[in-house]
């Protein structure tokens, strides 16, 4: 029972948690990371540094009068944002964080099923949120939230399938769709796939950067023509969740990137034997280092100058159009 009940029911609760918080400081890390490419000091009043900015902002939020249009469809209008969020959560049921570890003298692994169509999952559920956006729109009744709505399920449409043919390459490498077996694979090919397939993995960069709505791909949000996007008429929490959602998303493309071309929890370069000494760093945390550094990478593309969102562009026009 404990195998089979308790220790699956506290790796969700592990992994929700988790997330949660960690999509609160995302928001915190980008605000840092931007103020200090801009020679800005970012959130400074609340908590040292501005640490507990995320929940001053969470506060104000939960407190926040939650208004309702007259005319939307109240019950779609409530379900728009919960179906943009759940998604983003339960696709971290295939991602692996780790090998198999003895903790407290059990054989436990650091994730939470392994299914051996793991891949197909991830992309089953994660081309679900966009209904959220769209439905989001329908529901607003209001015509610039309609037009917003319809753009950003364009946009994340039609970028979906460039991600999903990359996938296929990985595929073909591994011969399998279970992300650990992924993993395993570029383990046993000494390898990461990032460096086997560049191409696929560049295409996949650029790709995410779309479907999670980031600059230079954040035109379904253009304030100056849409007057906010899809989410206009929201506010409150139901507003923060779609927000919530951006940054979750964010997340999952990173632990995705890194699972299928960096090597998931494997060292840096695991065939070469000098660098064994890096094997005393546990495997998640190499995990956890790489999906930073691919976080890092999307808030850098944002905060740099525009010249770094122009090559973006033009290497989009060069191998999508």
């Amino acid at each position: 029972m404990v195998d089979t009940l308790v220790i699956p029911i506290l790796k969700i609760l592990i992994v929700l948690n988790a997330t949660l918080v960690a999509v609160t400081y995302m928001v915190l890390l980008e605000r840092k990371v931007i103020a200090w490419a801009q020679s800005r000091l970012g959130p400074m009043r609340v908590g040292p540094y501005g640490i507990l900015q995320p929940v001053a902002d969470a506060v104000k939020l939960m407190i926040k009068e939650d208004i309702t249009p007259t005319r939307a469809d109240k019950w779609v209008f409530t379900a728009a944002p919960i179906i943009s969020m759940v998604p983003a959560l339960i696709v971290y049921a295939v991602i692996p964080f780790g090998p198999e570890v003895n903790l407290f003298g059990r054989r436990v692994t650091l994730f939470i099923t392994d299914v051996n169509v793991g891949l197909l999952y991830i992309v089953s559920v994660a081309s679900v949120g966009v209904y959220g956006i769209i439905l989001a729109g329908y529901a607003s009744n209001s015509k610039f939230p309609l037009l917003a709505s319809l753009r950003a399920s364009a946009q994340l449409i039609s970028y979906e399938v460039a991600v999903t043919l990359t996938l296929v390459s990985v595929i073909l490498m591994a011969g399998s769709l279970s992300m650990v077996s992924i993993v395993r694979a570029q383990e046993s090919s000494h390898l990461w796939y990032a460096f086997v397939q560049p191409l696929a993995f560049g295409i996949f960069v650029i790709g995410s950067l779309a479907e999670t709505n980031r600059a230079p791909f954040d035109m379904p949000e253009a304030e100056q023509e849409l007057t906010g996007g899809f989410h206009t008429e929201y506010s409150g929490m139901r507003f923060a969740l779609f927000f919530l959602a951006e940054y979750a998303n964010m997340i999952v493309v990173s632990s995705v990137a890194t699972t299928l071309f960096l090597g998931g929890w494997l060292r840096p370069f695991p065939s070469v034997a000098m660098l064994s000494v890096l094997d005393v760093v546990p495997s998640w945390t190499w995990f956890l280092i790489k999906s930073f550094l691919f976080l890092y990478f999307f808030i850098w593309i944002r905060a740099t100058l525009p010249i770094a969102n122009l090559v973006v562009t033009g290497i989009v026009k060069v191998v999508l159009l």
